[in-house]
C-alpha cells in the first residue's frame, strides 16, 4: 500500500486538529505543568486513538510508520493552531527514541506501546546540582550488586517528576573511568522504594520542577539500556537524535515577536523604549530569517538561535517590567516574567554552553580548559 503523501497527510492532520481544538488544554510547550496533567493525559488518548502519536514510529510498537517529514507536518500544524502537538515529550520523544534505537525486545514491548497511549508517563533524570550543563561530571551511582543495581544520589530541575511512572537516568557505573566512559543508562521506575521526589521551588513562588533523592534504589539489571558503562553515548544520541521542526519554530518565534510588539499598546515608552522595543523586533526577525535559511535539519548554528533568542526574551522582559514602572513590583504578569526570565539561560542548554559551541565549532576558537 503506497504511503500517503506529506501534503495529504497534512491537510488531513489540519482538519483534524480544525475539529478538535476545543478538545485540547492550552499549549503548555514541551513540559505539561502539574496542573495540566489530566488534561494532557486525555489529549495524548484522543491522539492516539485517531492515529496522531507515534506518526514515524514503526506501526509494531503502534505507530503509523510514517516519516520524519509527515512529523514536521504534525508538528507545525499544531503550531498553527496553537495546541499541543504531544503530551509527555520526554516519553515520546527521548525515551521513545532511546528504547526503539538501543532497546532490548522485552524492552521495547513492555514501554512502547504504553508510552504512545500515556499509559505510562516519563521524566529525565540527568542533570545534578553539580552536574547541570557539565553533564559529564554527574555523581549519581549505580554499583552492580547480582541481578540488580544501587542507586544513590540526587538530580535536580527534573520536569514531571512527581507525575511520571518512569525515569531515563544516567548514572556512573565505574567510578574509576574517566569522565564520560563510566556512565550507563537506565530506564528507572519511579515508584521504586528509595525514590523521593520533592517540587523544587523557584523565585516566581511556582515549583514547575522537581529534585529527585535516591537511596539504596535497587534497580533491576534489565533496566539498563545499551550497553555498560557507554551511557554518554546513548543519552547524547537521545538528546541529538529528535528536535523539534524549524517550521513549528518560526511560528512560535513569530508570535514571541507579535506579543513584543504589543508591549506598545496603552504604555509610554518613551523615546528610548521605542528605540528598544525597535531593536528587539529588527533582531527578532533576524533570528526568523536564520531559521528558515538553515532549513528543516538542525546544526551547530541552532546555538546561535537558542543564544539569541534567549537573550531577545530576556530584555524584553526587562523592557516590559520597565514600562509598567512601579506596578511591576507588585505581584503580576510584569513582575512574573521578569523573575522567570533567567530560567531561560539555563533551561534547554545554558547560555554559557551556547556560547562554547559557538565559539569551538563554529568560529573553530580553541576549546575551553578542561
Amino acid at each position: 500500500m503506497a504511503i500517503e503523501t506529506v501534503e495529504a497527510f497534512r491537510e488531513r492532520a489540519a482538519a483534524w486538529i480544525a475539529a478538535h481544538t476545543d478538545a485540547a488544554p492550552r499549549d503548555y510547550g514541551a513540559i505539561c505543568p502539574p496542573d495540566l496533567v489530566d488534561a494532557g493525559r486525555s489529549w495524548q488518548g484522543l491522539l492516539h486513538a485517531e492515529g496522531f502519536s507515534g506518526i514515524h514510529w514503526p506501526t509494531e510498537w503502534g505507530g503509523q510508520g510514517l516519516t520524519p517529514a509527515h512529523q514536521g507536518a504534525w508538528l507545525v500544524e499544531c503550531a498553527r493552531a496553537g495546541v499541543p502537538p504531544v503530551f509527555n515529550m520526554v516519553g515520546l520523544v527521548l525515551a521513545g527514541s532511546a528504547i526503539l534505537r538501543f532497546g532490548t525486545p522485552e524492552q521495547q514491548a513492555r514501554h512502547l506501546r504504553q508510552t504512545l497511549a500515556a499509559e505510562q508517563l516519563w521524566c529525565q533524570l540527568f542533570s545534578e546540582p553539580g552536574a547541570g550543563s557539565d553533564l559529564g561530571s554527574l555523581s549519581t551511582r549505580a554499583m552492580a550488586d547480582g541481578d540488580r543495581y544501587i542507586v544513590n544520589g540526587q538530580k535536580v530541575w527534573c520536569s514531571g517528576g512527581r507525575y511520571s511512572d518512569w525515569g531515563i537516568l544516567m548514572a556512573r557505573t565505574d567510578p574509576d573511568a574517566p569522565k564520560h566512559k563510566g556512565i550507563s543508562f537506565f530506564l528507572l521506575d519511579m515508584h521504586l522504594p528509595g525514590v523521593e521526589v520533592r517540587p523544587l521551588k523557584q523565585m516566581t513562588g511556582e515549583a514547575e520542577f522537581d529534585e529527585v533523592f535516591f537511596t539504596d534504589v535497587e534497580v533491576p539489571a534489565d533496566c539498563l539500556l545499551g550497553p555498560l558503562h557507554d551511557g554518554w553515548n546513548v543519552g547524547m544520541a537521545v538528546l541529538t537524535n529528535e528536535r523539534g521542526h524549524i517550521g513549528a519554530s518560526i511560528i512560535g518565534l513569530e508570535r514571541r515577536l507579535g506579543a513584543i510588539a504589543r508591549l506598545a499598546e496603552g504604555r509610554d515608552l518613551g523615546s528610548l523604549g521605542r528605540q528598544d522595543l525597535a531593536e528587539l523586533l529588527a533582531r527578532g526577525t533576524t533570528y526568523k530569517y536564520m531559521a528558515q535559511r538553515q532549513g528543516p535539519v538542525a546544526s551547530t548554528a541552532a546555538s546561535l538561535m537558542k543564544l539569541g533568542i534567549t537573550e531577545l526574551m530576556f530584555q524584553a522582559s526587562e523592557l516590559r517590567a520597565d514600562a509598567a514602572g512601579a506596578e511591576a513590583m507588585l505581584t503580576g504578569p510584569d513582575s512574573l516574567g521578569l523573575l522567570a526570565a533567567p530560567g531561560g539561560r539555563i533551561a534547554g542548554g545554558s547560555s554559557q554552553v551556547q556560547r562554547n559551541i559557538i565559539g569551538e565549532r563554529l568560529l573553530g576558537l580553541p576549546r575551553e580548559p578542561r
